[in-house]
């Protein structure tokens, strides 16, 4: 036991940051791409993401609490060392949450300073935790080339959003709406692929721990098939917006589902690279873990509420499933 169970722990933890990603990262997208829109496709934009937006946020309640409760120790340096970047996308997701009530209740007359806050508050967030991520990858070293990478995660992340933001959109929309989606994909899809490959390549630089898992024997063959994967998911990507007509006839689903699955490929990736480092270079799971009779206890609560947020994040999905229509608060 003491050995699996900071392993189920760090699996629960990667898993309901994964989801997160996928989930809030396409309403961050939205959020991202709601200057670029007309007034009206606006409303629908917001429409598209309200039924989901708030529970999506759970996942990464979620992962943070798992990493508190399990993993004391590593939540301790984690949390100090990254303040400033875990202070600015709590704000962003407050003044998301703020904007998304008062854009309309507020009056007309406010409503573009709040579509401004709705779009600040998603890009302050999606960038803070790109550099968030990309500072534990550097193990939380600091120094110019690890300020440099976290930036470029800071940029990746972002980029990744936009996509998925554009891909839920084509899924949700029609008409105009549907046809912007496209365009904003076509344009998001290209950094976001070059940023993503840069990220590639500077990961085994700014992590030496990485690098010895990526270039030794037979770990390079293990990890083959993910950028083999990736490459295959892009030139669906890609085949998609250069046929939009199969978009047009419901096939932006398969678009999504395709950026989702690289962010599926990259968190295996990179499971596979840091295990079992919870503080890359510095901490273990089994070094970081609470006491096994405290992991004990606590499973007991784990178990139960994840299959209920499960149950209930499919259950809303599957009611407001189909095209958004135009906002209403009556």
């Amino acid at each position: 036991m003491a050995y699996w169970l900071p392993v189920i722990y760090m699996l629960i933890m990667g898993l309901a940051l994964l989801i997160y990603v996928v989930l809030d990262g396409y309403d961050l997208g939205v959020g991202m791409l709601m200057p670029l829109a007309e007034e009206a496709e606006k409303d629908v934009m917001v429409a598209s993401i309200g039924p989901f937006w708030d529970a999506n946020e759970t996942w990464i309640v979620l992962g943070v609490g798992v990493l508190l409760i399990a993993f004391p120790e590593a939540h301790g340096i984690i949390l100090t060392q990254l303040y400033l970047p875990v202070t600015l996308m709590l704000m962003g997701l407050i003044l998301r949450g703020v904007a998304f009530d008062l854009r309309v209740k507020a009056g007309d007359h406010r409503r573009q300073l709040w579509n401004r806050a709705f779009f600040v508050g998603s890009l302050v967030a999606a960038a803070a935790q790109g550099w968030m991520l990309g500072a534990w990858v550097t193990g939380l070293q600091g120094g110019p080339l690890g300020l440099a990478f976290s930036a470029l995660i800071a940029i990746t992340l972002p980029a990744l959003y936009l996509l998925l933001g554009a891909g839920w959109l084509m899924m949700k929309t029609e008409g105009a709406l549907l046809e912007r989606a496209i365009h904003w994909a076509r344009i998001a899809v290209w950094p976001m692929a070059l940023c993503l490959l840069l990220v590639s390549i500077a990961t085994p630089v700014v992590s030496p721990v990485i690098a010895g898992k990526w270039f030794t024997f037979p770990n390079i063959l293990l990890l083959a098939p993910i950028p083999l994967a990736s490459a295959i998911c892009l030139a669906v990507i890609a085949v998609l917006l250069r046929q939009p007509e199969l978009i047009r006839r419901g096939r932006g689903w398969l678009l999504f589902v395709a950026t989702v699955l690289i962010c599926v490929l990259a968190t295996l990736g990179l499971a596979y690279s840091v295990f079992p480092d919870v503080v890359i270079g510095r901490l273990d799971i089994w070094e970081a873990a609470a006491s096994v009779k405290s992991l004990q206890f606590v499973l007991v609560g784990v178990v139960i509420t994840l299959p209920v947020i499960l149950f209930y994040t499919v259950y809303v999905y599957r009611v407001f499933h189909g095209k958004a229509t135009e906002l209403s608060y009556e």
